[in-house]
């Protein structure tokens, strides 16, 4: 199974001073890779936490995502393909009356929902572990993240 990680438990994994639950969420990835799982961070959940941890000025939560992203998890860069994919999703809910953001946002889960399709390319189940099912759960399999096992 390939899970991407959504800005909401990345956020958590990065956070040094954090709440019983990011040990939790730390448990949660190690067990699951220990289980074979493609642990991956996409790039737009990158740019989701980081660009907040640099506005607040959070170093040690910026060293932690490196660390994530260098160390431990799989990195998942956009790319054309992706971001074509999600221009189509885009387009797509908003024709049907369910935007998933203001129009004129960039929309990081159309992006990371696009991510996912195209991963499941590859005939593995892949499933997003997130904090809000609620708009990625339009277009892909997305769970929160403890429930994901």
């Amino acid at each position: 199974m390939i899970v991407l990680l959504d800005s909401g438990p990345l956020g958590i994994l990065t956070n040094p001073k954090g709440p019983p639950v990011t040990v939790e969420c730390q448990l949660w990835v190690e067990s699951l890779l220990l289980k074979g799982y493609r642990m991956i961070l996409p790039e737009i959940a990158d740019y989701e936490v980081r660009r907040e941890l640099l506005r607040a000025n959070k170093l040690a939560g910026i060293r932690r995502l490196n660390e994530c992203k260098l160390g431990w998890l799989e990195y998942l860069p956009i790319t054309t393909p992706v971001i074509l994919k999600a221009a189509e999703l885009w387009a797509t809910s908003r024709q049907a009356g369910m935007p998933t953001a203001d129009p004129k946002e960039l929309d990081g889960d159309v992006i990371l929902a696009a991510q996912a399709l195209l991963l499941r390319g590859g005939g593995e189940e892949v499933v997003i572990a997130t904090t809000n099912v609620g708009h990625l759960s339009r277009f892909v399999d997305a769970r929160e993240w403890p429930d994901i096992q």
